[in-house]
């Protein structure tokens, strides 16, 4: 189901980044001094009180400025908010209402989407008296916060999903197993495509970009139903800069998050590039099955090129290791239709429920032969596994000491679930959690 999007915009330097950090409780936002060192959309998953939402930090908004990134980052920004659900505009506290804080607030009102005006930087209850010149901004109650100590965010998240869609309000998918097809621009998206639904459904050419919008298509295969998505090609952030492309980019990601499978396509003839990369975490950071697709196979020119992507492969793509490899040509359709039957196993993994009892079966084992953490005088002990979901598999490991489970540790266990059950293609959550 596709997150609710929340956009963070404001002038540079009022501290959306920081904001932004500090909703999600991580790092992933750059935060610099200078002005304009966030020139792109980036996307962050956080929740609230039971609600999931995508949070959209955008560079800072200038007016008349002359830097040659100037317009893009504004168009950027405005269409994060025409897109948005909810609208966050920050301003900084300690200076004060500015020029371009009004001419900000203008468009913003003409959105017509949920406002919310959040005064930053007040970090001394001092300060909160100059809170009252926002008003003058006509968009409501100013809302203060500090970003950088936390203060009044959780009063601010409150409000935020309060006026965010509910889930029921979200249009019934179609039944079926839903697949997006994700990848570089002119990877052979729309051509696979094209060869999977078996027929010209949309513009299939060498433009990087075609594809400006997701287009989803019905089609049964031995009795069963697949809902294909095309999406448009995921280009490095850094050169996202039209408004129609923006809006094939958050498609892109809703696509991915509507999905159960994502099919990864990749041009085997220039070989895995950092853009593959990028799309493969998409699909992992956002729990979808994953089948790697390496198109335009019969191009290679021989064997030692085959080789070479081969080995290329766990050194590149080793974080999705579990993903299984098909090598196919889309314009051709060689090996095309192996691809539904990869999909139905990896569908199948995906939807997986492990009884708790082959689970705590497997857990007894580990605890006989297999390894621990410890630290001091302290070990880790494990004493009982339950799976909490499914679609991505998602297991709760009940233990004395939840923080002792490093990456080692977590890896070692999904390793050991991996080789007992069948998760071909399935991403897997482990969380620990304090036994009672």
């Amino acid at each position: 189901m596709a997150l609710p999007l929340v956009a963070v915009v404001g002038r540079p330097n009022v501290g959306k980044s920081t904001l932004v950090n500090r909703l999600v409780q991580a790092s992933d936002a750059i935060v610099h001094a200078q002005s304009g060192v966030t020139r792109d959309r980036s996307y962050h998953r956080t929740d609230w009180n039971g609600r999931d939402f995508m949070l959209v930090d955008t560079g800072g908004i200038e007016f008349g400025d002359e830097d040659v990134f100037g317009e893009p980052i504004r168009t950027q920004a405005f269409v994060a908010a025409e897109e948005a659900d909810c609208i966050l505009f920050l301003v900084d506290g300690k200076a004060g209402p500015q020029a371009g804080d009004e001419d900000i607030a203008k468009l913003l009102k003409r959105s017509h989407k949920p406002v919310f005006l959040v005064v930053n930087k007040m970090d001394n209850p001092a300060h909160e008296e100059a809170i009252h010149d926002f008003w003058s901004l006509g968009l409501g109650e100013p809302v203060p916060i500090s970003a950088t100590h936390g203060h009044g965010t959780g009063d601010l998240l409150d409000l935020i999903v309060e006026v965010l869609p509910e889930p029921d309000m979200t249009p019934e998918e179609q039944p079926g197993i839903h697949v997006a097809i994700i990848g570089k621009p002119n990877a052979g998206k729309s051509s696979l495509f094209n060869k999977l639904a078996g027929i010209e459904r949309t513009i299939v050419s060498r433009v990087a970009g075609t594809t400006r919008d997701a287009i989803d298509t019905v089609v049964e295969r031995n009795d069963q139903r697949f809902v294909l998505v095309d999406t448009a090609g995921l280009r490095r952030k850094g050169v996202i800069n039209e408004e129609v492309e923006y809006y094939g980019f958050v498609r892109a990601m809703r696509a991915i998050d509507r999905a159960d499978v994502a099919l990864l396509v990749i041009d085997a003839a220039t070989g895995i590039t950092d853009q593959d990369q990028r799309v493969a975490r998409f699909a992992e950071e956002r729990g979808c099955g994953l089948i790697v697709l390496l198109n335009k196979w019969d191009l290679l020119p021989d064997q030692d090129a085959k080789k070479a992507i081969e080995e290329d492969l766990p050194r590149k793509l080793g974080f999705v290791g579990y993903a299984p490899v098909l090598r196919i040509s889309a314009l051709t359709g060689a090996g095309v239709n192996r691809i539904y039957q990869a999909l139905q196993t990896v569908y199948g993994a995906y939807s997986r429920k492990i009884p708790t009892s082959a689970l705590n079966k497997l857990l007894t084992e580990l605890r006989t032969f297999g390894h621990t953490v410890s630290k001091g005088s302290k070990t880790l002990r494990v004493n009982y596994v339950t799976q909490t979901h499914e679609r991505p598999p998602g297991f709760t490991f009940f233990c004395n000491h939840p923080r002792m489970a490093d990456e080692n540790f977590k890896r070692y266990l999904e390793n050991r679930l991996r080789d007992t059950f069948d998760f071909t293609g399935a991403p897997i959550e482990l969380k620990f959690k304090q036994k009672d």
